[in-house]
């Protein structure tokens, strides 16, 4: 790894802010990195308030939205409310279908299926809505380029409402309201809301033009963290506040279907971390192998028996998830060393028999492994559709774009994205997919970096230092866990190698006097490295480690020079 280390703060701001709120120069540091610079930010920043969400009204076309919503309940009119397969998605559902269900019993939802309908917007769901009375369609996390289904809609008589946050195309569907902070005409403070947070403001307009504070919506926010937290949107702004409140809300009165998802991990207090590793993939699985339908029940189930019954089919979707994965992923890896592709500046695999489902994961395995823009491509139907994914830095959909003459369509972020091509165009699409990798791509963006905020001395990590860094969470992207480096440490001479097949490291760490414990997982190969009272430098983040009921400080070795 390259580790890249955050800027040098300014001297004389970094001890203002140490005198003004009485801290070390090593929080104060931190927190002038992440934007915090005064007395008043600092405050805000660890004291997350709702007030701190931006007015609902400020983003485009929010009146009509919620106008065209009221007169759907006043008539009594039949309302839909459609969504992706993935967590984005189905939470987004479950948020929407159960604040309406409190207002009317005129409410159904519509998650596609990912193998016959796949992404977005989709005829079947709209031809359902126009044989069943629907007038009303609520999108939510997709739609955004869905012009001519939106007009297709529209000339069956249904009106649609898209609440999105991907990238708009030239043409803005023609829908009753399209909310999409990132819509140029859009001047919405907030750029980085998930689908979920979206259609959370929707639900905030309705109660402020009600007169409602924010506050009666608290129940909802724990669907909005596990979105916030799974879909990977930057953790700052009122992102940080929602999943701040939601993560509370998890760990004091989770709704049904989140507790059963929880109770195998006896877990004291659910993190993000926790969030996006625990409770995310398993939603996911419902949609990758079986229906994202299992999600939403999951999510509005109305009781503990049933949110149980369908927590444990969830769990078993799961299972059969991973091993499908690593099957998949090991498939994939055969193929780039067989076809000799080591050296390439991109990833591209195919093969027809590959689960739609879980060519995502792979592509971030392989993007792990080989440390470079992936694509990975399975059949569906009379086309080939993919998952990408990139690598730090790398912007992935600018990419994408000048190669689409060689796709049918693609959608996604900087980091990923979703493609459909016809199938005698994929060794075009991989040919002309590399010479454009290979042309952007600079040197340093090909080996993984590893930033480092802070250098370390042992004796500052104290309890109280640690104490005041768990209120920089919940973290996320732009607001990761604080990685520290410590130099000339070495190990006590009883470090070992654990875990199944010794993948992991673990060490005892001296400096100046100063011990802690340390766990480095997939650092295993390294104790050779560390032997026989050798110094060496360490990155890594600060947790808590608990065994036979005690406590201590643990380091969490990201990497080792």
């Amino acid at each position: 790894m390259i580790w890249q280390f955050s800027p040098p703060t300014d001297f004389e701001m970094t001890h203002k802010l140490m005198t003004d709120l009485g801290v070390e120069e090593a929080i104060a540091t931190l927190l002038i990195q992440r934007g915090v610079r005064t007395f008043e930010e600092a405050k805000t920043f660890f004291r997350p308030s709702l007030e701190q969400l931006h007015d609902p009204m400020l983003m485009a076309d929010m009146s009509k939205a919620i106008n065209r919503i009221k007169l759907a309940l006043d008539k009594d009119e039949f309302i839909m409310v459609f969504g992706d397969y993935d967590v984005d998605g189905t939470t987004a559902v479950s948020l929407m279908a159960s604040y309406l269900r409190s207002r009317t019993d005129k409410v159904t939802t519509y998650i596609p299926d990912r193998y016959s309908e796949g992404y977005g917007l989709s005829l079947q769901g709209i031809d359902l809505a126009a044989n069943n009375d629907i007038s009303l369609m609520i999108v939510l996390d997709c739609g955004i380029k869905a012009v001519d289904k939106v007009a297709y809609a529209k000339n069956l008589g249904i009106d649609i409402i898209i609440c999105d946050h991907h990238t708009p195309g030239e043409t803005i569907p023609d829908a009753v309201a399209v909310l999409d902070p990132k819509r140029s005409d859009c001047n919405y403070p907030f750029k980085d809301l998930c689908g979920c947070g979206v259609g959370f403001k929707l639900i905030q307009g309705i109660e402020q033009s009600e007169g409602h504070a924010v506050e009666s919506l608290k129940t909802y926010l724990d669907l909005v963290a596990v979105s916030i937290g799974a879909d990977m949107v930057s953790m700052t702004d009122e992102n940080r506040v929602m999943t701040y409140f939601g993560l509370q809300q998890i760990n004091t009165e989770p709704r049904p279907g989140l507790k059963a998802l929880m109770s195998p991990f006896d877990l004291e207090e659910f993190s993000n971390s926790d969030v996006v590793f625990k409770i995310a993939p398993r939603i996911n699985a419902a949609g990758r192998m079986e229906h994202g339908n299992f999600a939403v029940a999951l999510l509005m189930a109305p009781n503990e028996i049933q949110a149980q019954e369908l927590a444990e089919k969830i769990e078993s979707y799961n299972t059969d998830r991973r091993v499908l994965d690593q099957g998949i992923t090991d498939e994939a890896l055969t193929q780039i060393q067989t076809n000799r592709e080591i050296d390439r500046f991109s990833t591209v695999v195919y093969n027809p028999n590959w689960l739609k489902g879980v060519i995502g994961i792979v592509a971030s395995r392989l993007t792990e492994t080989h440390y470079r823009p992936t694509v990975v491509f399975t059949k569906s139907g009379d086309h080939l559709v993919a998952s990408a994914r990139s690598v730090k830095g790398f912007d992935l959909y600018s990419t994408l774009e000048a190669c689409s003459d060689t796709m049918v369509q693609f959608g996604g972020h900087k980091y990923a994205a979703g493609l459909t091509i016809r199938e005698d165009q994929y060794h075009n699409f991989k040919t002309k997919f590399e010479e454009e990798v290979a042309s952007r791509i600079t040197k340093t963006q090909r080996i993984p970096t590893l930033t480092v905020d802070l250098e370390l001395d042992f004796s500052e990590i104290t309890p109280k230092f640690y104490r005041i860094l768990e209120q920089f969470a919940p973290f996320g992207p732009d607001n990761m866990t604080p990685v520290f480096m410590s130099k000339s440490v070495v190990d006590s001479g009883f470090g070992k190698r654990v875990g199944t097949n010794g993948d992991h490291l673990k060490l005892n760490l001296q400096q100046s006097g100063h011990l802690f414990s340390a766990i480095g997982f997939g650092l295993g190969d390294q104790l050779e490295r560390v032997k026989n009272n050798t110094p060496f430098d360490v990155a890594y983040t600060i947790e808590i480690n608990e065994w036979n009921g005690n406590k201590s400080l643990q380091l969490k070795l990201k990497d080792l020079k």
